[in-house]
């Protein structure tokens, strides 16, 4: 099986024409990206990064001029889901929930998570259901009373 990765930024395109880039974040905040030195994989190595606009701005060893920093916009920036710090109590990482099955409180089968949204009002969990319907559920706990090995829905949310 292979490693599982978690996604922290995506490269949105070239900042000045010294090789750095742009990135918006889908980490909690910059410090999030300073922990790790390289990403996917070890392909980029990260030599700094600052906050910038609502985003950062970044400088990897392997980008040196503006036209390799263009070649790398929408490219996702990964770490290994390992090199992440543990999760306090009710916190979780997307990537964790994506393709977990999810059951409603009554028992009823709902299919599986197939992404995890956040419009600006909270996270919204976007269920598939083996119909291949899909519906949205907040996640919240009264919605959504525990997660883990399963997502349990509660059945009023169901769709």
């Amino acid at each position: 099986m292979a490693e599982k990765t978690v996604t922290l930024a995506a490269v949105a395109g070239a900042h000045g024409v010294t090789g750095e880039v742009r990135l918006k974040l889908f980490a909690e905040s910059v410090d999030s990206l300073k922990r790790h030195k390289s990403y996917n994989g070890g392909a980029l190595t990260l030599k700094s990064v600052r906050a910038h606009k609502g985003g950062a701005i970044a400088r990897f060893a392997e980008i040196t001029d503006r036209n390799a920093a263009e070649a790398m916009r929408s490219t996702l920036l990964t770490v290994s889901r390992a090199e992440l710090p543990p999760l306090g109590e009710g916190e979780y990482y997307y990537s964790d929930l994506i393709g977990l099955p999810c059951v409603s409180t009554d028992g009823e089968d709902l299919g599986q998570c197939i992404a995890v949204d956040n419009f600006g009002a909270g996270d919204i969990l976007e269920i598939e259901k083996p119909d291949k319907k899909r519906f949205m559920v907040p996640m919240n706990v009264k919605a959504v009373p525990e997660w883990g090995e399963r997502i349990l829905v509660e059945a009023a949310f169901v769709q």
